[in-house]
């Protein structure tokens, strides 16, 4: 579904088969790097299928499903501009394909909020960074694949140095009035993503 996808969205804005395949065969490979254990395909393929569920609500499917597809497309644990670099890569090549430049600088900016997932004035943005952030409200087992999946991609980092980082990074979950901006995710993870995010913290912290 991922691919097809894919093709059919590229297919509105070119008829250029090769390009089409180069562009996906880059995506392909970006996400498939033997150093990403969580931010791989099949995050892409889950997250796809959560943007499904609320299309009706989303106006601009098309720069979503962009942002969907570049987001983590430049992804190094070491680095911390890793969205500032997906967005300029999303940038460069919705160019190529002659896409309005509204519609590039919205999803350029739909991935630097997926850096911080704060309340967005774009309710499309607020429904991507909620369906991005949808994995902390699975149950317990997906959960802990999830963070187990992160922290193998940072494994250049021995614990005494990840630690307080991923500490970090929960409380600021948790210190939100909301995870989840959108009504719908809200409503569907909220509770659970909050309880699995102080379960993980107390396991930090042992």
């Amino acid at each position: 579904m991922l691919r097809e996808t894919f093709i059919h969205l590229l297919c509105q804005y070119t008829s250029d088969k090769s390009l089409i395949d180069e562009l996906w065969n880059e995506i392909e490979r970006a996400y498939s790097h033997k150093k990403r254990h969580y931010h791989t395909l099949t995050h892409l393929e889950k997250l796809l299928t959560q943007l499904l569920l609320v299309k009706s609500e989303i106006t601009d499917w098309n720069t979503i499903l962009f942002t969907l597809y570049y987001h983590d497309v430049v992804y190094k644990a070491s680095n911390s501009d890793n969205e500032e670099q997906s967005a300029i890569l999303a940038g460069k090549r919705m160019t190529q394909l002659a896409i309005p430049e509204e519609q590039i600088r919205e999803c350029k900016d739909q991935i630097r909020a997926t850096k911080s997932h704060l309340h967005n004035t774009s309710s499309n943005t607020n429904y991507f960074t909620d369906a991005d952030l949808s994995i902390l409200g699975q149950d317990w087992d997906a959960y802990t694949n999830y963070f187990k999946g992160v922290r193998k991609e940072y494994s250049i980092y021995p614990d005494f140095l990840y630690n307080p980082g991923r500490k970090k990074v929960l409380n600021h979950f948790l210190s939100m009035d909301r995870i989840f901006k959108t009504d719908y995710f809200y409503n569907k993870f909220e509770e659970t993503a909050k309880r699995n995010l102080r379960r993980e913290l107390e396991l930090i912290e042992k």
